[in-house]
């Protein structure tokens, strides 16, 4: 049977930071597309408090998060047991984006795996968390994290860096403002 709680118990940290793959879906305050994006590097995730996660958000294709995050939009994270007994926990909030030349990107960035292109941290203030059985979900074996975005990260220059980003990061797919800084 499904819980519903307003924190992060130690029960559900444990949980949360033993998976190795989690979900992020956003919506934007007014009404746009609903994003949902697979996340799942090792070291991305952190749990700060009972209430507030944050996540290392690496440069990539899109920038829905960050855009919805700006627009006071709505977030959820969702972690499901692919491994051991089945459970689905979800975590609803609203999140910021803080990008690498602002403070708060500089106090949260040693939380994280020491990754190359990162263009944000994304920090989400909890205020529901759901629990529910997951017993539609496969089982599936995790054999490892996969290479390719770092690799890209750690290939490109920092100008390399900054025009992908001009081209695929200044705005979200609803025309909504992506990244604010350099």
């Amino acid at each position: 049977m499904g819980t519903t709680r307003t924190e992060i118990d130690a029960e559900a940290r444990a949980f949360i930071e033993a998976q190795h793959l989690f979900f992020v879906a956003s919506a934007p305050a007014g009404g746009g597309r609903v994003n949902l994006s697979p996340k799942g590097l090792d070291d991305t995730l952190a749990v700060l408090d009972e209430r507030t996660v944050a996540y290392l958000d690496l440069t990539g294709s899109g920038i829905e998060t960050l855009a919805h995050a700006r627009t006071g939009g709505s977030v959820c994270l969702m972690f499901c047991a692919f491994e051991g007994a089945p459970r689905i926990l979800r975590l609803h909030g609203r999140a910021e984006a803080f990008e690498p030349h602002e403070p708060t990107f500089a106090e949260l960035r040693p939380r994280f795996a020491d990754l190359p292109a990162a263009r944000s941290v994304i920090r989400v203030a909890v205020e529901r968390v759901t629990d529910s059985c997951g017993y539609g979900i496969p089982v599936f074996e995790y054999r490892g994290q996969r290479e390719t975005l770092p690799k890209w990260g750690r290939a490109k220059t920092a100008e390399q860096i900054a025009a992908f980003r001009r081209e695929h990061n200044l705005e979200s797919i609803d025309g909504l403002p992506g990244l604010r800084g350099r």
